[in-house]
């Protein structure tokens, strides 16, 4: 799984998103490493949607503009809830190396 979708996963994960509010909510757990365009966040939307993690959840109307919001799914929080075991156990294994040389 890629970082992008990672966090994508994550912000959606409380709650139902629109668009804009994702980039930003990605912008915020990323500590600003991670600043989605938003070509790039309907491209992993699109492939999040098209492997059944998320999915279209409404649609509204905002200052003339519409807004389609996206919701993780049930599938989407198994995987979302696997990969954060596995970027775990990654962490704990080079934690040990690293303290094992006294580099932490």
């Amino acid at each position: 799984m890629s970082e992008q979708a990672f966090l994508v996963l994550t912000a959606l994960a409380e709650q139902p998103l629109h668009g804009y509010a994702i980039v930003r909510a990605v912008q915020e757990l990323s500590e600003d490493r991670v600043r989605l365009r938003v070509g790039t966040l309907y491209g992993v939307l699109d492939r999040l949607v098209a492997d059944g993690w998320a999915e279209p959840d409404r649609e509204e109307v905002h200052q003339g503009r519409l807004r389609r919001y996206y919701r993780l799914t049930d599938t989407g929080v198994r995987e979302l809830s696997a990969e954060v075991a596995r970027l775990s156990a990654n962490v704990r294994a080079a934690s040990s190396v690293l303290r094992a040389r006294g580099a932490l």
